[in-house]
């Protein structure tokens, strides 16, 4: 791995956290994510599933954990197997983690080779009556894949179909959406590096550059200061292309005159930041490209403002929409009298502003976490209000990761620039 060693107490916290939530006689079994293939006898880079990285630490294929708090066997209450390495497996895959190294990176005293899992689980499934298992439960997520959690909950249930199963997924997306303090460093890290990212694009675009080359710098930088790489496909989107929310095609030319949109962030130690900034490719924007810009920022700044302990995702989304018709009207996006007269379910703005204003972060972009319970303290959230007139070829969207504390919000992204006359003094050089 690219990044620093993390101290074993960050998964230890986690695992005990999730063990007082488990009903007594159970086991949770948590498996690493499969490494995909590609084609030929390539595989895609292989990333961790990352309930076994919150619960280990460990960032390898063929790992399972197990937790089975009250075990009448101690050595089995938490037990990690990994895979079995060999000098094949060295000579052509490289170093794999010792049973001594999985030890020390997830904090787990009892570590096992992979292939002892199957006789060791069959015998604590005598003492279990229940079983928590873990699947992808994104309320967001549709996947007609059968990953390696699926497989192994299926063949479960055949094999023991008087056990009573229960379900991982509510009782992580509860914990993963409260960060520790460990965690919000990891995620500030990544910030950071995305920071590092914006401010050299800002001094490389210019007419004519085309939106891979400014890719290509945003991930030069992420991969020199030890990301992973990128924690979603960047969106680097100039002109019309703006107007397309998950444009990730970057290929076109940045031309004189266009705003080019970057939603880009780093990942390191699995942890995401996300970020979007709009520029002029020209190093100045025209008085109706401001006028949209500041517009957009503005609402950012209001949004930010109620991302606080309490409040709820429905009030909040809300308030946004408030603001923004407000600033469409100002804009002439929209006249007043057709605000008052529209379908309350069916607001106007939303022609112009159609997505959410927030969404969890953490091991995921969009991270787990519930979205109708109130926010807490601990939480963190995207801030990314944006106005999109295609025929206007304009699209400005701007975005910022809040962490909730107990005192009110704290923007991770303060010291990005944001201002309009701050982006155009720092491309001027």
């Amino acid at each position: 791995m690219k990044y620093e060693a993390i101290h074993s107490q960050l998964f230890s916290g986690n695992r005990k956290r999730f063990s007082a939530c488990m009903k007594s006689k159970s086991i949770a079994v948590f498996n690493a994510n499969d490494e995909m293939p590609r084609s030929a006898d390539g595989n895609f880079s292989f990333r961790q599933n990352p309930d076994m990285f919150y619960l280990s630490g460990i960032d390898q294929e063929l790992t399972t954990l197990l937790l089975f708090p009250d075990c009448p066997v101690p050595a089995y209450r938490e037990a990690l197997f990994i895979r079995r390495t060999n000098e094949h497996i060295a000579v052509w895959e490289g170093h794999k983690y010792t049973l001594k190294e999985a030890a020390e990176t997830s904090g787990i005293k009892n570590v096992f080779w992979l292939d002892e899992f199957e006789g060791v689980f069959n015998m604590l499934m005598h003492y279990a009556e229940n079983v928590y298992l873990n699947l992808n439960e994104h309320d967001r997520a549709s996947t007609d894949v059968p990953y390696r959690d699926m497989r192994f909950a299926a063949e479960l249930r055949q094999k023991f179909p008087l056990h009573h199963y229960e379900r991982s997924a509510p009782v992580l997306a509860e914990l993963r959406a409260i960060k520790s303090a460990a965690e919000i460093k990891l995620i500030q890290y990544a910030v950071d590096i995305t920071e590092k990212a914006f401010r050299r694009v800002l001094g490389f675009i210019k007419p004519g550059v085309m939106e891979y080359e400014a890719e290509a710098e945003i991930l030069h930088e992420f991969i020199r200061n030890r990301a992973t790489g990128p924690a979603y496909s960047s969106i680097v989107a100039s002109g019309a292309n703006a107007c397309v929310l998950h444009y990730i095609d970057n290929n076109r030319e940045c031309r004189n005159g266009d705003i080019l949109l970057m939603d880009f962030g780093a990942e390191y130690a699995n942890y995401a930041a996300d970020l979007t900034r709009c520029i002029p490719v020209n190093g100045k924007f025209t008085g109706r490209q401001r006028d949209v810009y500041e517009a957009v920022l503005r609402v950012l700044k209001g949004a930010r403002k109620m991302l606080v302990a309490g409040n709820t995702f429905e009030k909040y989304n809300k308030e946004v929409g408030l603001m923004m018709e407000e600033e469409l009207v100002a804009l002439k996006l929209l006249k007043a009298s057709d605000v008052k007269k529209q379908d309350p379910g069916k607001p106007l703005y939303k022609k112009y502003f159609m997505h959410g204003t927030s969404h969890f972060l953490g091991l995921d972009v969009h991270d787990v976490g519930n979205r109708f319970v109130p926010m807490q303290a601990g939480m963190v959230f995207t801030c990314e209000p944006g106005i999109y007139i295609p025929e206007e070829n304009l699209g400005i969207r701007l975005e910022n990761d809040i962490l909730i504390t107990a005192k009110g919000p704290v923007d991770l992204m303060e010291k990005i620039p944001v201002e309009a006359g701050e982006i155009e003094d720092l491309m001027a050089g």
